[in-house]
């Protein structure tokens, strides 16, 4: 975790606001530092944790999340961290029959965009537990990164209500809190990807930006925390 990263948002693992939702984004530099930041802090609180993992492999979170003082094998086999591994899944879903939905199911389809398979994967992962079963203080979903949807086909419209369906389950219902990644396309156009992240703006508690220097890549530091936005955002559904 970075104490000063938690310094600045005045939190801790033993104090940690509910309900939220958190978006990062980054613009020529590589945002996720912010993602190993998250995911061991909130297994560090004791959170149950879903993690979309559209980007790495478990081994790459894992090998990072050991560095931060967690241990991503130990806490999928307690039932504390459901993972998602975006890479294996997508060849899963080519190359192996599936007897139900597969989380990724729009890869297969020739009009993508439909994303319930994966609300409901979110869903069922991240539902309250038998009272015999561990307690964890309350659920999180982490997505690593919501651009990726936007790369396999979808579109951003699509994207958001997956978004707002997640938030009325983690964040109004369960009470806990979901953090995305996004990242900003910058000098390129980009119509959909300047949609999502407009759309997610609005609709965020937090807002982390991190952007490349101004003065180019230093051998010791090449990016920085432009800029931190909160905001007071309703989340429910009608």
């Amino acid at each position: 975790m970075f104490p000063e990263l938690n310094n600045l948002l005045n939190t801790t693992p033993d104090r940690v606001e509910q309900g939220k939702l958190t978006l990062l984004c980054d613009a020529k530099t590589d945002g996720s530092f912010l993602v190993h930041h998250f995911l061991s802090f909130y297994l560090k609180a004791n959170c149950k944790v879903c993690f979309v993992a559209l980007i790495q492999s478990f081994s790459h979170y894992n090998i990072v999340g050991q560095k931060l003082g967690v241990n991503l094998t130990m806490a999928r086999e307690r039932g504390q961290l459901v993972f998602l591994e975006g890479l294996k899944s997508a060849v899963d879903v080519f190359f192996q029959p599936q007897e139900k939905p597969h989380p990724l199911q729009f890869l297969r389809e020739a009009n993508a965009g439909n994303l319930k398979p994966l609300f409901e994967f979110v869903r069922e992962a991240l539902k309250p537990v038998d009272s015999g079963e561990a307690g964890w203080t309350y659920p999180v979903l982490l997505v690593d990164d919501l651009s990726v949807l936007l790369s396999l086909g979808l579109g951003a419209v699509a994207v958001l209500d997956f978004i707002h369906y997640c938030r009325a389950t983690v964040c109004w219902e369960l009470k806990g809190n979901v953090v995305v990644l996004v990242h900003d396309s910058g000098d390129v156009e980009d119509e959909e990807n300047d949609i999502l992240l407009n759309g997610l703006s609005h609709q965020s508690h937090l807002i982390l930006r991190a952007e490349g220097l101004a003065t180019g890549f230093c051998r010791d530091v090449h990016g920085q925390i432009l800029s931190i936005a909160q905001a007071g955002v309703q989340c429910g559904t009608s």
